[in-house]
């Protein structure tokens, strides 16, 4: 599988002092966002954009996702030697709303754990996966406890991805990620600052019949589970 990994620095792009996140008023429509103030009814987290894309709570091997304070807990790292793990996500069904295409297209999440509740990769949010279809993605890669986004186009094996340069988020603080896919250009901010790009084809189209996962890919023996907090997920189209 072919991997086009874009640290600003590596890829020799110049990215301006600390360049704050940019809004252009009227070109993007919110189309899905869970803050997870009323917790799940019945298993289920509703949408406040007014999409109506509730998440649902999927769990294995007695895992539990706790609603605290506004935000969604997921269980903790396995232990050393357990030989089953407590697993949880969340999940939302395909919808046109989450198939970009090539357009304009925003996804973000806040983002609380610490060091020691990095097992390893851990998938923030995910639509599709890298070997089937196309893929859009939010994760932290290994245990440096850096961001990056993904995204993967229909027809290509070629994986995109914008890795966060800066401190680590696995510092117990709240932190805002925020992936955006825009013409020719794949971004990642952190608390709203600019941290790394990557160079995209223009006609990139990202369209699947998967659903959006929150928290995990799958619950396969390795699946990159997230052991944080969650807050705030939401999707942008333009």
């Amino acid at each position: 599988m072919k991997i086009a990994l874009a640290l600003a620095a590596a890829a020799g792009m110049l990215i301006p002092a600390s360049p704050a996140l940019a809004d252009t008023p009227g070109t993007l429509a919110l189309v899905a966002r869970w803050d997870f103030n009323s917790g799940a009814t019945a298993g289920k987290v509703a949408d406040t954009s007014g999409r109506g894309q509730a998440l649902s709570v999927r769990t294995a091997d007695q895992g539990v996702v706790r609603f605290e304070g506004g935000a969604a807990a997921f269980p903790a790292t396995c232990q050393t030697g357990a030989t089953t793990c407590a697993r949880a996500l969340m999940e939302a069904p395909n919808a046109a709303d989450l198939n970009p295409g090539t357009r304009w297209f925003r996804w973000s999440a806040r983002v609380r754990l610490t060091q020691a509740q990095l097992g390893g990769s851990a998938n923030i949010m995910q639509k599709g996966v890298a070997n089937a279809g196309s893929q859009w993605k939010m994760q932290l890669g290994g245990t440096a406890g850096r961001a990056n986004c993904a995204v993967v186009g229909v027809g290509s094996p070629t994986v995109y991805i914008a890795r966060s340069a800066g401190a680590p988020v696995t510092d117990g603080q709240w932190h805002k990620i925020l992936c955006q896919r825009q013409g020719t250009i794949l971004s990642i901010y952190i608390d709203n600052v600019l941290r790394g790009q990557a160079t995209i084809p223009a006609t990139l189209s990202i369209s699947n019949t998967l659903p959006l996962r929150v928290g995990g890919a799958n619950f396969n023996t390795r699946s990159d589970m997230f052991h944080g907090a969650l807050d705030d997920v939401y999707a942008e189209l333009g």
